[in-house]
């Protein structure tokens, strides 16, 4: 039996290095951030938490890895870290492609499929009568689930909202509204905000309308989202809207205001544009339904600039980790803060911490991560003194560094010299993102994968996401410092690789 037991951990292990083996010799393919085996899929959608179990639905295109015919694929998880892609969960139809939405759990059965159904709201796009250009190819209609979202039926009497003439009216995203008894449906139509409410997600009422005069406008509105976030003892609502394009470093992006939402009208407090993530790489991002107290985020990591362009095979495109969201008042301005869900810390492994430590010129922390994968958390704090910048490297020469500009009080992310680029003409640039924090401490966390980084600046308070494609696995990391300057704190995880 010993000989037998010891025989079957060895088979175990080598199966599961070889499957890690296998990962890697995808070129590109992330190691614990949610992409499909194959082909294409943009916005998340549907992202709902029921009965232990993390639902992502996504826009996917099963046939080709270039955007195409949009069905809802599906992945599922137990903490919002490790993904398990499950069958499509809803294909085209009469009434056309399946657009993006979201999910609720309908606790109460207002809808009548059955307590704690899940139902699905999403938009129905008909390619014929857009060539005919009719303004009413966007409707939206609903799906249900009594089986944890295995299956879906569509509801017979779709669409649920017709169109009242708007070439862009889609993306609904719903909630309960508890005070007054209702679902609300907040909606992207064209360069606005609809809300609708319901009693039973099925018979619509438009309520009211935003945006028209807030914000940017430098593209389509699209995918957004309403949710409470309690400060300082009270409710504060966070409107999300994402834009494509007209992003603060060109393409698609996330902006969001803050105020107060009465069930029918939504009355912003925003005295600026302010945004989710200065990165080019976190679009259409929403908020998974049902998760309590947590308000917890997931974008699609890419850009409409050249999201169909992008070197991966067989596969093309991946989703940002989760973040939790909170508020923060910086003088007399709130922000929308977000870090990463504490889950993550699930896949550390091996690392290292030292306390004051102090930078000047370079402190090459290569040989004392010994990380061939360069895959790794960097959490520091250094005081605000000096120019610092943190440089991910590889044999083959690539860098990208990310990076404070004290000067300019900016962060920045530059993948100019970060690998392949030459597949659209804007992507090897260099990222700005404004500091809002006043201490002089500045707190960092970064998180690489093999083909991205995120940054979360004084504890998410700028935030910024990029993809990037080198030739090589990132294993060198070093801090540069031309002035000098004081590392509080620094710790290195080495992640492992989140398969299922």
């Amino acid at each position: 039996m010993k000989k037998i037991s010891i025989a079957f951990v060895l088979i175990c292990a080598l199966i599961s290095s070889t499957a890690i083996a296998q990962a890697f010799k995808e070129k590109y393919r992330p190691q614990f951030h949610f992409t499909p085996k194959a082909n294409w899929m943009n916005d998340p959608n549907g992202m709902v938490y029921h009965n232990g179990t993390y639902h992502l639905f996504y826009q996917y295109y099963p046939d080709d890895k270039i955007w195409g015919p949009m069905h809802w694929g599906h992945a599922t998880s137990k903490d919002m870290i490790a993904w398990k892609e499950q069958p499509i969960a809803l294909y085209p139809d009469s009434l056309g492609y399946i657009f993006s939405g979201s999910a609720v759990v309908d606790k109460n059965n207002t809808a009548g499929f059955g307590k704690d159904a899940l139902v699905a709201i999403f938009t129905h796009h008909d390619p014929v009568q857009e060539k005919q250009k009719t303004g009413k190819h966007e409707t939206q209609s609903i799906a249900y689930s009594l089986d944890d979202g295995k299956t879906w039926t569509k509801y017979k009497e779709n669409p649920v909202i017709q169109n009242p003439g708007i070439t862009d009216f889609r993306d609904p995203k719903v909630r309960w509204f508890e005070p007054q008894k209702k679902w609300v449906l907040t909606l992207a139509t064209k360069d606005r905000i609809t809300f609708y409410s319901s009693p039973d997600l099925k018979s619509w009422t438009r309520e009211s309308e935003f945006g028209a005069n807030e914000g940017g406008h430098g593209g389509v509105w699209e995918c957004p989202d309403l949710f409470p976030i309690k400060h300082e003892g009270k409710d504060i609502w966070v409107l999300i809207v994402n834009i494509n394009p007209g992003g603060p470093n060109k393409g698609s992006a996330g902006q969001y205001f803050l105020g107060d939402f009465d069930g029918k009208t939504f009355t912003s407090n925003s005295k600026e544009t302010k945004w989710l993530d200065f990165g080019t790489d976190n679009y259409a991002a929403v908020t998974f339904s049902n998760t309590g107290d947590r308000n917890i985020l997931m974008g699609w990591m890419s850009n409409w600039q050249y999201a169909n362009q992008v070197p991966t095979d067989p596969w093309r495109s991946a989703n940002t980790i989760a973040r939790e969201l909170a508020l923060k008042t910086v003088g007399k301005e709130t922000y929308l803060t977000s870090v990463p869900v504490k889950e993550l810390d699930m896949l550390n492994t091996t690392g290292f911490s030292l306390k004051n430590v102090k930078v000047k010129a370079q402190l090459d922390l290569t040989d004392k991560a010994k990380n061939k994968t360069g895959l790794f958390r960097l959490d520091f704090t250094t005081k605000n003194t000096a120019d610092f910048s943190i440089v991910l490297a590889n044999e083959a020469g690539n860098e990208l560094i990310v990076g404070y500009d004290k000067a300019k009080n900016q962060y920045y992310i530059d993948r100019s010299k970060s690998g392949k680029i030459d597949f659209e003409k804007g992507f090897g640039e260099k990222h700005i993102a404004p500091r809002f924090a006043t201490e002089s401490n500045i707190p960092l966390t970064l998180i690489a994968d093999v083909a991205s980084v995120e940054l979360f600046a004084d504890n998410g308070l700028t935030v910024m996401t990029d993809i990037f494609f080198p030739e090589s696995p990132m294993s060198k990391l070093s801090i540069k410092s031309v002035s000098g300057i004081n590392v509080d704190d620094l710790k290195y995880t080495v992640l492992k690789p989140s398969m299922e």
